[in-house]
């Protein structure tokens, strides 16, 4: 009987083993799949900034052409 309750023991502990390592290769994917998305993102922010740099410099330099009101 003890040889009936190992072996079956042995049995969840496979199966539970098995549910794991599935659960395991798909949390691997997700987290490739969000490591992917955060690339992404810090690239089209870095962009983002780029832009916006660019845009501040261009006003400034308009800024600079305009006459003095207070003189």
């Amino acid at each position: 009987m003890t040889r009936m309750a190992s072996a079956s023991q042995i049995d969840q502990l496979a199966d539970r083993l098995e549910r794991l390592l599935v659960r395991y290769e798909e949390l691997q994917r997700t987290n490739a799949l969000l490591s992917q998305q955060v690339e992404a993102l810090t690239q089209e922010r870095d962009s983002l900034k780029s832009r916006l740099a660019a845009a501040r410099s261009r006003v400034d330099a308009l800024l600079e052409r305009l006459p003095d009101l207070h003189a």
